[in-house]
């Protein structure tokens, strides 16, 4: 990995495009840290283990620690990337033909998600902040009322949409999917305060008697993350070669081409849609906190939509290989495959081409998902029992979703400037006979 970021920096372009989405990410944490007026960001000291912080921590990069115009991340984006992608499962017509219009239709999709996030950004800013200012034993809010709400409702939705196009830049021009870059700037931020905390927990606070069963602790945990990461790092990069054949002598031996598909065809979009979707239900309760707290129907979705009882981390688990089968089949569309092949002359030897390939491909997908929705599903899982466990913080209960997030976006950056890299040599080699 070292060597190859070597290589790009040499590159003028590539250069040029990892320069600009540092510079972005800069920007998005300086404004982790501009405080939205009119709030007390020290009130949220005393929620500051609650399940809810950590989460939307994990999506703002620490910005709603501080209670910056970044608090919200792009966790309302996110949910609403989520409603309309399934909203196109011939739920609402229009968004079904959008969907097969190609571009055109991409960028009206894109719309429809930008405004579905600023009605959800609003609503989950008035909703969170109506609700810490209740749960803090400090005011959060210097001067609650309908229109310092609503203020903070738009200042905030104002830093999500600024968040979302931030993202848009570095998918544009820089390098990696935006909003998984920022994400993953975000949680590489809040490595050395979990690193201090663990310190400080575990080693200045311990006791004469818990100090060397506490190092030993320490160091399991350190081997246990290598494992992990080296084993996500190796499953992530896992694919099943399907052999492909064709109909006419193309360049290169026909019994060496196939198509090449992940074991976890959806990568680590699953884990960020199950968080967001996790998180934002999780905001508009708050705001019902007051008056319905003791109310059987709130007690309950308190319950199901909060990651440190069972009932949460079973049902995030579930959303998870929910998503995981979802987004499998959003990235790898059967039919277009199946018609894709059959148009270059292709076929899968022992496949008839057309609805036996579709079929074919999609059964292969349903078990590769099955092994990835399982991964995941661990991987995040672990950490979550652990933290219950051993009581850990619940910021240490997110390191499965934390940890997947960055070894997938980092995997992913790593391959776009190797193919960068690849493209600059392929276009030298045809312009070389010009000069």
């Amino acid at each position: 990995m070292l060597s190859t970021l070597k290589n790009a920096f040499k590159i003028k372009d590539i250069r040029n495009k990892i320069l600009f989405t540092l510079m972005v990410l800069v920007v998005f944490r300086l404004g982790s840290f501009i405080t939205v007026p009119g709030i007390n960001a020290k009130a949220l000291q005393s929620v500051a283990s609650s399940g809810l912080v950590s989460m939307l921590n994990l999506f703002s990069g620490g910005g709603l620690s501080n209670y910056s115009i970044f608090a919200m991340g792009v966790s309302p984006y996110i949910t609403a990337q989520i409603v309309i992608q399934l909203l196109q499962m011939d739920i609402v017509p229009r968004f079904v033909e959008w969907g097969k219009q190609g571009e055109v239709g991409r960028r009206k999709l894109n719309q429809a998600t930008r405004y579905l996030t600023i009605v959800l950004a609003f609503v989950q800013s008035i909703g969170i902040t109506a609700g810490f200012n209740a749960l803090s034993s400090l005011k959060l809010v210097d001067n609650p009322g309908v229109s310092t709400y609503v203020t903070i409702g738009l200042i905030l939705t104002g830093g999500t949409m600024l968040t979302t196009w931030l993202g848009d830049m570095i998918t544009d021009r820089g390098l990696g999917n935006g909003v998984s870059m920022i994400i993953f700037a975000g949680i590489i931020a809040r490595i050395p305060t979990g690193v201090y905390q663990l310190y400080q927990t575990y080693i200045v606070d311990a006791g004469k008697g818990d100090l060397g069963k506490n190092i030993l602790f320490l160091i399991g945990l350190l081997i246990a993350i290598l494992v992990i990461v080296t084993f996500t790092t190796w499953f992530q990069q896992a694919d099943r070669k399907v052999p492909i054949q064709y109909t006419r002598r193309v360049s290169g031996s026909p019994d060496s081409s196939y198509l090449p598909l992940k074991v976890n065809v959806a990568g680590v979009i699953p884990v960020i849609f199950a968080s967001s979707f996790i998180a934002t239900p999780q905001t508009i309760l708050l705001a019902f906190q007051n008056n319905h707290s003791e109310d059987t129907w709130y007690q309950v979705l308190s319950n199901v939509f909060n990651m440190q009882t069972t009932a949460g981390t079973v049902f995030y688990t579930i959303l998870i290989v929910l998503f995981t089968f979802f987004y499998a089949f959003v990235q790898v569309n059967p039919e277009k495959l199946s018609e894709n092949l059959q148009k270059q002359g292709a076929y899968i030897p022992g496949v008839w081409p057309g609805h036996e390939t579709q079929s074919y491909i999609s059964g292969l997908l349903m078990r590769l998902s099955t092994v990835g929705a399982l991964f995941l599903g661990l991987i995040a899982l672990l950490p979550l029992v652990a933290s219950n466990v051993f009581g850990l913080s619940e910021s240490v209960g997110l390191g499965g979703t934390s940890l997947l997030i960055v070894v997938g976006v980092a995997i992913q950056t790593i391959q776009q400037i190797n193919g960068l890299e690849m493209k600059r040599q392929y276009i030298g080699f045809i312009q070389e006979p010009n000069k």
